[in-house]
């Protein structure tokens, strides 16, 4: 798919050969049509999907703190600041706009002075919009509309899709910084700009985001393709002989560009990327670091075609560490983040607006016998970060030594920290396991420190051992580039061997004996190989055939083995050729080195790969997508290559290291290959994006993914989500506590912990009942009623699931989102690929349901509507076991929803709450719903009735109910339970809760809080019942305090009878601090203590496992109470032991639920 971009440079090439034709810039009529073909439709989607959501992320920081002013420069016939958040728009007090197009600026003051009748987008501004019809200009020599007075400022200023024609781009940044505000936060300006590049040479950003996924479809229709050709080229001809010629020509050049989707016939595709950059005060500070640092511009070096394509702010060479910590101090004083270049080869060492630290002055390689190494094990090796694979293995190699690395030699630092796959790591494992030790700048404070074992003479001065060296070394090993700038690594080192090379070229017929060869060479032979040898195999296409291609390795520390395993022979057959090479003659064996396409090697071919992991590559699933991946690749030269795994890599446990993917047989590296003039053209464009597509279709069937190639760019977001196994969690934590000011923000991301998110609000209910509604609604009152600012976001759980398939099968996603009709003509095969994905992806919901919580982790309050599980607390709160969750049921009544579903039908919105006419769950929802359950077998945390029309009941419902959970004596209250590390044994985290009580004020907060907290009618309530012991105290000072008497449930034998009984599992506390106790014991309640049909609540002090109020609840069923007749009140509930579930299972999902506080751990 062709950008606007190169389409823009075809108009004008063509138009230049017709040296006649006369030129005229744009009439501002014409470029208004121009610009609402742009926007019409999938255009839109850019500014939902990207502008509005990264525009909010960067201002909601100073609204939460004052009033705001804003400049924009270009804003169109409408601001973008309009379609913001409105506790964003509600702080804009002052806007000012430089717009040169007189019809832009008369429609954009008419949308800004909206009449009584409809409210402003901007409706708390203290004046008029000022509204200034000239450009922004540098010498402010324009009178009334220059770039305004030497004394205006502003908190944000921002350029969106209007620096097109601003030259040079560094001026007009720098003269909108002097108009920043300073306090009591500094200002920003921000850039959004579509396809092409920006040059802001040498100006450092605060903050950089891309939208490769941008697109814009265009009607096929002449007098629309006229305005959309003159507007993308940004003039019109006027000369009567060429001037239609020039059309019939700029039609022909949209329509050969363009592509026809099959879901869109009628319209032209063209890829339109966006990016924005940030910049503060700070952006200037680069000659700050240049007075410390050497500093070079280029970056012509880098071996990565994607990195050579961007334009570093700057690139910083430090001679001495002293330079390294001086690179993390300036960053950290100016607020902005770093890149590492050391091999090359990662795509984001190098980043738009961004110092690089290259740190290939650091090129030593020491190798310590095993008397000066330290280590048992024998001889270790001390390599500096600036070295590369080769450089290791020639110089162990002169001593006889080897360090299991990966198979290019140009790779460098970056490689060994994230894993590290090369020949001998089915016997020694990876790279990343034979770390033993690191020197490293902490990118927290700029402190050099050692972790692990490095030998004493190559521990730098003033190197020190940190408190968290154990956790620090664990991230190191397997996800090192987001937590330090390593300095040198210490490995382990092995004997090094000889390598027996034998290779098999064999020609594929077809589909079915490629399945066929995958399979039987990995059941057959790959899986029976020992530990020593490993097999590679590729997949690719040469002289019109399909092609696989197999590579055996057998290493040995005896000398070469000249004979191929018999059993090998019997499916291979004769290997093609083969020889003996030592570890640096092994680089140039690889096939697709020499013996693919000529070979890849000599810098002919550039490339882009992705690598997940895979079991099974025979299975006929892998199989017929590997195949078909070579079948679809738009470049001759794109090949599969697996790499063969097992071995040792498997014996490490996923939480050994942070390499946390394990169980895989072969790591499958997805290879786009072109001619390296190529690059940046629609043919490396299109080697990428196959790339991606093979990457995302193998995902669902994968074991995870290879972090090494990944990084910021949002394509590979899906693909970081899988990487690192059950470690993702953890390292994210590492992150905040190692790299708090994200320094390294442009490494493999990593899920942030939402330390911010303190409430997640699940808002379910029937079709057409105005879910919706009421979330926009809540989060609004969230952000201007509550007493201390909060933010917060509304997202919808079943928009995931339409952009898988829009992804997968090209429908329009923005219709599929808005469109009704649209997505009914859908609805078959949305359903088929929804039943399939839930069928490869059984843990869908929670993966789903996770992305989105972590893509919200800059917020206090998230609203999740789309999803209406029977009992979603139950099913998800384990996975967010910090964050207080609670679903609210919208319920309307039958007539109402018919109604809401006929309006949605004659309007034809996308609203979710009007997308089934035949009964009220779509698609997403009856696969997420596992249970045969009735509603009545689950009780929401609380239902709102939304039967009338208007704001107000939902707002009232708000206030009640929803903000009182962000009243300050919640917090008073979590401050009273302190952390008990190791208690009652090692590895427990021990809240002691009960601590509350012997604290001053303590217990008095915590049943006022139980009081007002119930969200029923205490004068409804016959008694409060506790089970002993710790629900006692809270439990009897509730009943003194509402009126109520207290049923108490004790052990066995400690009431009198008359007495009923049930028995009850031990808690896990319980059975964690005396392990060799009876595993259940029965709980008695007295007698005719409570009335049959009574309202019931229970008080108690935890909810974990759920055991013990289990067996409180049996034994008020018993007493014959009903269970929609109890609601269960605790101080503390820790989500990660399940306990709902528990009560659900045993049939009590009917009992209200309610807790004061959420906790994670023990």
């Amino acid at each position: 798919m062709a950008t606007l971009n190169s389409l823009k440079q075809v108009l004008k090439q063509t138009e230049t050969v017709r040296a006649s034709s006369v030129k005229q810039p744009l009439s501002d009529a014409q470029y208004s049509a121009g610009f609402n073909i742009l926007l019409q439709g999938s255009g839109w989607l850019t500014y939902e999907d990207f502008i509005i959501p990264q525009l909010s992320q960067l201002i909601i920081s100073l609204v939460n703190s004052r009033d705001i002013s804003v400049l924009e420069i270009g804003p169109g016939p409408k601001s973008v600041f309009g379609y913001l958040p409105g506790c964003i728009r509600e702080k804009v007090r002052r806007y000012v706009a430089f717009e040169p197009n007189d019809l832009f600026a008369t429609k954009l003051e008419e949308w800004l002075r909206s009449g009584s009748d409809t409210k402003s987008p901007l409706p708390c501004l203290e004046s008029l919009p000022d509204i200034r019809r000239s450009p922004f200009a540098l010498d402010g020599k324009t009178g009334s509309t220059s770039a305004g007075n030497e004394d205006e400022k502003f908190d944000v200023i921002l350029f969106c899709h209007s620096m097109y024609s601003m030259k040079p781009n560094r001026k007009f940044i720098e003269r909108a910084l002097e108009m920043l505000v300073e306090r009591p936060l500094p200002g920003m300006v921000v850039v959004f700009h579509r396809d092409g590049t920006l040059r802001f040479d040498g100006l450092v950003c605060h903050r950089t985001a891309s939208f490769p996924a941008g697109v814009i479809r265009v009607p096929d229709d002449d007098e629309v393709l006229d305005s959309f050709a003159s507007f993308i080229a940004g003039f019109v001809t006027h000369d009567a002989g060429t001037e239609k010629a020039v059309r019939n020509e700029w039609r022909q050049v949209c329509r050969a560009l363009g592509r026809r989707d099959e879901a869109h016939p009628d319209r032209l595709s063209f890829s339109s990327p966006d990016f924005m950059v940030a910049f503060t005060q700070h952006a200037t500070a680069l000659s700050e670091l240049a007075a410390q640092v050497p500093l070079v511009k280029g970056g012509e070096t880098v071996k990565n075609r994607e990195a050579r394509l961007h334009h570093p702010a700057s690139i910083a060479k430090p001679r001495e560490i002293h330079d390294v910590q001086q690179c993390v101090r300036w960053a950290l004083e100016h607020g902005v983040g770093l890149t590492v270049l050391g091999g090359g080869h990662s795509g984001h060492c190098l980043w738009p607006n961004v110092v690089s630290v290259d740190m290939g002055a650091f090129d030593q390689v020491h190798i310590l016998d095993r008397g000066k190494s330290g280590l048992d094990s024998g001889p270790c090796v001390v390599a500096e970060a600036g070295c590369n694979t080769g450089d290791i293995v020639c110089k162990t190699m002169a001593a006889g030594l080897t360090v299991p690395l990966g198979a290019r030699p140009s790779v460098g630092a970056g490689l060994w920290l994230q894993g590290g796959i090369g020949h001998l790591a089915r016997l020694h494992g990876l790279a990343c396991d034979a770390i033993v030790g690191a020197v490293a700048v902490s990118v927290k404070s700029g402190q050099l420190l050692y972790v692990g074992h490095v030998p004493s003479q190559h521990r730098p001065a003033g190197a020190v051992c940190p408190e968290n060296e154990a956790d620090l070394l664990w991230a190191l090993k397997g996800a090192g580039n987001n937590f330090a700038i390593v300095v040198s690594v210490t490995f382990k080192a092995y004997v090094a061997p000889i390598y027996s090379i034998r290779n098999w070229i064999i020609p594929l017929k077809d589909n079915t004996e490629a399945q066929l060869r995958l399979s039987n060479f990995d059941e057959l032979v790959a899986r029976k190989l020992p530990r020593n040898c490993s097999a590679d195999a590729y997949l690719y296409w040469d002289t019109d055939q399909l092609r696989l291609g197999i590579t055996m390795v057998e290493s040995s520390t005896t000398g070469p083995k000249p004979e191929t395993p018999p059993s090998v022979c019997a499916i291979l057959g004769m290997e093609d050729d083969s020889k003996a090479v030592d570890g640096v003659g092994l680089f140039e064996t690889e096939m697709y080195m020499s013996g693919m396409h000529g070979g890849h090697g000599g810098g002919k071919t550039s490339s882009f790969k992705r690598c997940v992991f895979l079991k099974n590559i025979g299975a006929v699933k892998i199989a017929d997508i590997l195949v078909a991946a070579i079948h679809t690749r738009p470049s001759p030269f794109c090949y599969l290559h697996l790499l063969q795994g097992g071995g040792a890599v498997g014996d490490m446990t996923a939480d050994a290291t942070a390499f946390g993917c394990r169980d895989w047989d072969f790591a499958c590296v997805i290879t786009g290959v072109w001619p390296r003039h190529q690059d940046d053209t629609e043919t490396a464009r299109a080697a990428i994006q196959w790339v991606y597509n093979v990457a995302d279709s193998l995902l669902p069937l994968s074991s995870g993914t290879y972090s090494a190639d990944l990084g910021p760019d949002p394509r590979d977001a899906t693909l970081a989500a899988a990487a690192f196994g059950p470690n993702r969690p953890s390292l994210a934590r590492l992150k905040q506590s190692l790299d708090p000011r994200n320094v390294l923000t442009y490494a493999c991301p990593l899920p942030k912990v939402p330390v911010g998110l303190k409430l997640i609000i699940l808002v379910t209910g029937e079709s057409c009942a105005g879910k919706d509604y009421c979330a926009d609604i809540w989060a609004f009152a969230f952000s201007t009623y509550a007493r201390k600012s909060l933010t917060a976001r509304v997202v919808s759980i079943s928009d995931a699931t339409k952009r898988e398939y829009a992804s997968a099968t090209g429908a329009d996603l923005g219709r599929l989102l808005r469109d009704r009709a649209y997505k009914e003509q859908h609805r078959p095969a949305l359903t088929a690929f929804f039943q399939d994905q839930v069928q490869q992806r059984p843990r869908l919901l929670e993966e789903h349901f996770l992305n989105v919580v972590h893509g919200a982790a800059d917020v206090d309050v998230l609203l999740i509507t789309g999803m209406r599980d029977e009992a979603p607390v139950v099913a998800l709160s384990h996975l967010v076991p910090d964050s207080r969750m609670l679903d609210v049921r919208v319920k309307a009544s039958k007539e109402t929803r018919r109604i809401r579903r006929e309006c949605h039908s004659v309007d034809g919105g996308g609203n979710d709450d009007g997308e089934d006419n035949s009964d009220d769950k779509n698609e997403d929802e009856k696969n997420y719903d596992k249970s045969n359950l009735t509603a009545l077998d689950y009780r929401p945390s609380l239902t709102f009735d939304n039967d009338v029309t208007g704001n107000e009941a939902a707002e009232r419902f708000a206030k009640r109910y929803l903000l009182p959970l962000f009243h300050e004596d919640f917090q008073r209250l979590a401050n009273m339970v302190p952390a008990v590390p190791d208690f009652p044994r090692p590895g427990i985290e021990f809240r002691h809760v009960l601590d509350i009580s012997q604290q001053p004020g303590g217990l008095a907060l915590c049943t006022s809080l139980l009081q007002t907290h119930f969200t029923g009618d205490w004068a409804k309530v016959d008694v409060v019942a506790s089970c002993e012991a710790g629900g006692f105290i809270y439990a009897s000072a509730l009943a003194v305090r509402v009126g109520l008497p207290l049923v108490l449930v004790r052990k066995a034998g400690k009431l009198p009878p008359p007495t009923i009984s049930v028995m009850k599992l031990l808690s896990h506390v319980s059975s964690s601090a005396a392990k060799d106790s009876k595993e259940e014991e029965r709980m008695e309640m007295s007698r005719d203590v409570i009335s049959r049909g009574a309202s019931v609540v229970v008080v108690d002090d935890v909810l974990a496992t759920g055991n013990t109020l289990c067996a409180v609840l049996q034994l008020l069923i018993k007493a014959g109470v009903g269970a929609e007749d109890i609601t269960v009140m605790t101080v503390a509930e820790f989500p990660v032991h399940r306990g709902r579930e528990l009560l659900r299972r045993c049939g009590f999902g009917r009992v209200n639920v309610q807790s004061l506080l959420v906790f994670g751990g023990a």
